[in-house]
């Protein structure tokens, strides 16, 4: 790992000499050769902001952070030399700087994929060479996940979810077992209080009139009755007055 590091090293210093008519990119070297790496990446930003469509500021940024441990914003200002890099040696620092960042996150399938691609842009650079080695190996000794443990992690975490779910259906359905048993009782015992409230009372007849009712009409029929009988008797005693009789 020592000669690893010290080989990225030697490429993070690349461009820190190349001459441009830049006044930030200068001071910003200045810098990071004093190892004043956050005035380095304050003078590299306002160079990138100046010089958009050049790599090297972007590279040199990139350096700047990279040597202050933040490993994904330097790898983002790499790819965005990569975009704007036109020779060949300048994608090879890049991609080579990229692998780096991977392998000091420890991806090393991608480490091993961005040192290829350095290589394709200059076969014959030894320290990339090494590091490519150095990283297939470490994939080596370090394999991902296979797809299967994956795949069966996934399985697990159905079979799991679908057991919840059974369960939660049971208690479901025992809930719903427990409450039609409650509302049953519950009918019952409002028939019952029903049938306990109705006793003492007069009950209805199947007619719809009570006995007690019936009785009060018929008798109110007869007291009508006699009324008009005793009118009728009355009209004819006074239709057939007896004669008075002398007084001899």
């Amino acid at each position: 790992m020592k000669k690893i590091l010290l080989y990225s090293f030697i490429l993070l210093s690349f461009a820190l000499n190349a001459q441009v008519k830049d006044k930030n990119l200068p001071k910003g070297n200045d810098s990071f050769e004093e190892k004043k790496y956050d005035d380095a990446e304050a003078e590299y930003r306002i160079s990138e902001s100046k010089n958009p469509k050049k790599a090297i500021a972007s590279y040199n940024l990139g350096n700047a952070i990279y040597r202050q441990n933040q490993t994904s914003e330097a790898k983002y200002h790499y790819a965005k030399a990569l975009k704007t890099a036109k020779k060949r040696d300048e994608k090879h620092n890049a991609f080579h700087n990229i692998g780096n960042t991977f392998m000091k996150d420890k991806d090393y399938s991608n480490a091993v994929e961005a040192y290829k691609n350095a290589l394709r842009n200059n076969p014959e650079d030894e320290q990339t060479r090494y590091n490519y080695a150095l990283a297939k190996k470490m994939l080596k000794e370090n394999p991902p996940k296979k797809n299967d443990d994956k795949g069966k992690d996934k399985k697990n975490q159905k079979e799991d979810q679908k057991k919840k779910d059974d369960k939660d259906k049971g208690k479901d359905k025992d809930k719903d077992k427990e409450q039609k048993e409650k509302d049953n009782q519950d009918g019952k015992n409002d028939k019952k209080d029903n049938k306990d409230q109705n006793q003492g009372k007069p009950q209805p007849q199947p007619g719809g009139v009570s006995k007690e009712r019936l009785q009060n009409l018929l008798d109110a029929v007869n007291n009508e009755e006699k009324k008009v009988q005793d009118k009728v008797n009355k009209q004819k005693v006074q239709a057939n007055p007896k004669k008075a009789e002398k007084d001899w």
